[in-house]
């Protein structure tokens, strides 16, 4: 089973800066853990999301040398990919995009059509690389902008990320509103239309529902999970109150109840940054 640990997406909508040397910190604390994934940093525009201004300093203080956990830089743009691949501690680049015309706009500042031609520009660069490229299609299960949702208009996008070489997609519920059976419908029937893709969940979700979200992905097959310590995070372009990511908590222990493929971490690394988490960053800078 992957699970993807995604505390940038918890710290990216945190107003007050939290200080280098406290991420470098926390990061390190979560390499111990034994993540598939962390999603530790941003390469994007420090206008847009100043709390990420420090990810290339904060990549300098990473202890990778025990941890088994690949590094994932979020990135909006070719420039930024192009800075992202320069890095080789940098195993996995991932780009937003959505198919709510309004989101890509408000997330990325361009066109769904634009976003596009970034990913092929994106994958091919990868694939220079030998960096893993993840497309994070955001508004999948729905948007509150009124812009056209339907699962054959995802299938279409879908369709076009296949042709462009992307064999990792993440379907992404930005704002909380996926229902559990919505989740597992739409999981199964893609994962099933496209084997030769690996898809897994970026969940957001109030505490309530978060279990629920979780079973269902399971029931449907899902092995690879986006979460976050404690559920804190959100996307801070997508609404004015954000709903948090999954607490990565929940997807460990619906996973060790499940009959599928169980997660091997270390708890007690995990207790400790979670802790950490709690009392130094989170429960610290707001």
């Amino acid at each position: 089973m992957q699970i993807i640990e995604c505390p940038r997406d918890a710290m990216q909508g945190i107003h007050e800066f939290i200080p280098t040397q406290t991420k470098i910190e926390y990061l390190n604390k979560l390499l111990k853990v034994g993540f598939h994934t962390l999603d530790f940093g941003s390469f994007v525009s420090p206008k847009a999301i100043p709390q990420l201004k420090d990810t290339s300093e904060v990549l300098r203080g990473l202890d990778l040398g025990d941890s088994r956990s690949k590094l994932l830089a979020i990135i909006a743009n070719y420039r930024g990919a192009t800075n992202a691949v320069a890095y080789d501690e940098i195993s996995v680049l991932g780009y937003p995009l959505s198919i709510s015309e309004t989101f890509q706009q408000r997330n990325t500042n361009k066109s769904i059509s634009a976003a596009l031609e970034d990913v092929s520009r994106i994958a091919a660069l990868c694939n220079k690389n030998n960096k893993e490229f993840v497309v994070y299609i955001s508004m999948a299960f729905g948007n509150p902008y009124n812009d056209p949702y339907s699962i054959d208009y995802l299938e279409q996008f879908t369709d076009v990320l296949t042709t462009l070489g992307v064999d990792v997609i993440s379907l992404s519920d930005t704002i909380g509103i996926a229902r559990p059976e919505q989740i597992k419908s739409i999981f199964s029937l893609f994962s099933n239309a496209y084997p030769e893709i690996n898809f897994g969940v970026h969940l957001h979700s109030t505490k309530e529902t978060a279990s629920e979200k979780v079973k269902a992905a399971l029931k449907a097959g899902c092995e690879r999970f986006d979460g976050a310590i404690l559920g804190y995070g959100g996307c801070p372009m997508a609404k004015d109150e954000l709903v948090g990511n999954i607490d990565t908590r929940v997807i460990i222990e619906e996973a060790n109840s499940s009959c599928g493929a169980k997660p091997t971490l270390n708890m007690d690394a995990f207790i400790e940054a979670e802790s950490f988490a709690s009392h130094d960053v989170f429960g610290k800078y707001h």
